[in-house]
């Protein structure tokens, strides 16, 4: 454990436009050792097939999120940054328009947080990096309990010529490596058109529950948030947030929009009413901040989302 613990500049103390900008003003490290989480970033759109420009969302999520307080009023009042100890340890690697190359790379990145004991807190990148994250978590963790929010299931088996990796294939991939236990695990928010008939049973055939956009706001908040609870009882968790589950109106700026999702207000109702989760990581993907408007509304978000999620480690840790 370091002598020092990290703690984020007091934005009373030091005005929030002063510094170089990290993940809410946390400490930047060059390691994980002696942290509980870490925030890394995974700068990478090889897998993407639609808009490009993911590999840009850590670093516009940093900025966003120096807007950020440490404490979470919606969990007890709770201190994220005393019930945990918590740094950014920068970027993966990677190997720009080399897929598998790439996969590699932030594989072994993330395995190097799991290994110095930290949850590996990500920032995307587009979706297909979140296999990467799969592989070095479940390494350490045993077949895991997904809980994916997104618009689409991502578990299609091939894109262009055959390709087997990409933004579109990982929660099939996963499955088919025994690294997620679709039996523990849920997807969320499904809507729009669709290649085919089967895009949404394809996911149910593996053993997913898929609770579609229209079904979140049939059963209402509290029925989701115990059905997410559910699913994964007793079981490590992952939760990936692809920022495509929100309506555009509020996340203009992802690879693939679909209209029709959730508010900003429903989004974040809903991460703030799911309780006691074991999560072993965790990631926020496909920010492409080149399509947001100047006031940066997806990449807020996302930080908040992301915030959120620390939140959501810290209470159960203190639980």
């Amino acid at each position: 454990m370091s002598e020092t613990p990290p703690a984020p500049k007091d934005s009373l103390a030091v005005p929030r436009f002063v510094g170089m900008p990290s993940f809410m003003r946390l400490p930047v490290r060059d390691t994980a050792e002696g942290l509980d989480a870490a925030i890394l970033g995974l700068p990478s759109d090889s897998g993407a097939p639609f808009r490009t420009g993911a590999r840009m969302g850590p670093n516009a999520i940093r900025q966003a999120s120096i807007m950020l307080r440490p404490f979470n009023p919606y969990r007890g009042n709770i201190d994220v940054f005393q019930a945990l100890q918590i740094a950014d340890i920068g970027d993966a690697p990677v190997v720009p328009g080399y897929e598998m190359e790439t996969l590699e790379w932030l594989e072994q990145a993330v395995a190097r947080v799991v290994e110095a004991g930290a949850v590996p807190c990500c920032l995307g990148g587009d979706h297909s990096v979140t296999l990467a994250e799969l592989r070095a978590v479940a390494r350490r963790h045993g077949p895991l309990a997904l809980v994916h929010f997104d618009s689409h299931t991502d578990t299609w088996d091939t894109y262009f010529a055959e390709k087997r990796y990409s933004a579109g294939t990982p929660f099939l991939r996963a499955v088919e490596e025994g690294i997620v236990d679709p039996h523990k695990s849920i997807q969320l928010g499904m809507r729009g058109s669709l290649f085919r008939s089967g895009d949404i049973t394809q996911s149910l055939d593996l053993g997913y529950d898929v609770v579609t956009t229209d079904a979140i706001f049939e059963m209402g908040i509290d029925a989701v948030a115990e059905r997410i609870a559910a699913r994964t009882a007793g079981a490590p968790v992952f939760v990936t947030f692809d920022m495509d589950f929100v309506d555009p109106s509020a996340a203009p700026a992802v690879e693939t929009p679909e209209a029709g999702g959730p508010t900003a207000r429903e989004t974040l109702a809903i991460l703030r009413q799911i309780r006691g989760l074991d999560i072993k990581g965790c990631d926020v993907v496909e920010i492409t901040p080149t399509y947001d408007g100047p006031g940066q509304i997806t990449s807020l978000l996302g930080a908040t989302v992301m915030a959120e999620l620390l939140a959501m480690i810290a209470e159960t840790r203190q639980r």
